[in-house]
């Protein structure tokens, strides 16, 4: 059975402090998570220990690093290795969010060395895909995302790739105002499914979790997650509304 995921990615906001109040007031819902479901918390990095402390009691809660480097470790100042995230027992990691793709200039080939040490160190990668406006606009966005998948996934084996977890990003959805329906999430998730079958058969691919990380709402979350093929959410700025996202995790099914 796929695991049904609630991910916030809180990006670059939030003092320590406020950071602290959010966890609080999520964890203090006491939502009693199934066994296929999960809450994750991508924080940033000054926050990690603070944050994995705060759900080490919790049944199904878990911290995710918001991303890590695709060196092991080295003259890289700034940077953050897995093998330091795995030493905080931080157990997921967002690899290729839209933003590292698009501010930071993150290759599919660099992402795929991020997900090879993330494996090696014991760490589930939430890896993001998605297509730009223009891609959008073009009606090649199948071809786009699956060249993602493939430039950085398939030289996974079996094992390795059910241990991976893929974020969907329709990126022309995100601040543009341009709204992307229930039926285009559900379509796209069912085309990436079939990608993944066509490599790794579909009794592995139907067992992979595939989030939407299209400006997921506490008001569009239940349909959203309603659909076959979606399995949750990767969740920005709602995320930082503790009322909100608790909704959300409210809404996996």
């Amino acid at each position: 059975m796929r695991k049904q995921i609630a991910a916030a990615n809180w990006k670059m906001n939030l003092t320590y402090p406020q950071a602290e109040n959010l966890l609080t007031d999520v964890l203090n819902a006491q939502i009693e998570l199934k066994e296929d479901q999960q809450a994750i918390f991508a924080v940033p990095s000054p926050y990690l220990m603070m944050a994995n402390a705060a759900v080490a009691s919790k049944d199904n809660y878990f911290i995710a690093a918001q991303n890590c480097y695709n060196k092991e470790s080295g003259a890289y100042t700034g940077e953050i290795s897995t093998e330091m995230l795995h030493s905080l027992n931080i157990e997921y990691c967002v690899i290729g969010h839209s933003e590292r793709r698009e501010y930071f200039g993150e290759s599919n080939q660099m992402l795929a060395e991020k997900i090879n040490l993330c494996l090696e160190f014991e760490i589930t990668p939430i890896f993001c895909c998605g297509e730009p406006l223009t891609i959008r606009e073009a009606a090649t966005q199948n071809n786009y995302v699956e060249n993602q998948l493939r430039e950085s996934l398939f030289h996974l084996t079996p094992d390795q790739l059910q241990k991976i977890v893929i974020a969907y990003e329709p990126i022309w959805a995100i601040g543009t105002g341009k709204t992307a329906s229930t039926e285009q999430a559900q379509e796209m998730h069912a085309y990436l499914r079939s990608v993944l079958a066509k490599q790794y058969g579909q009794n592995l691919a139907d067992n992979i979790s595939i989030l939407y990380g299209g400006s997921v709402k506490s008001g569009n979350a239940k349909e959203l997650f309603s659909c076959e093929d979606v399995d949750g959410g990767l969740v920005g700025g709602a995320s930082l509304i503790a009322a909100d996202f608790i909704k959300i995790i409210q809404s996996l099914k």
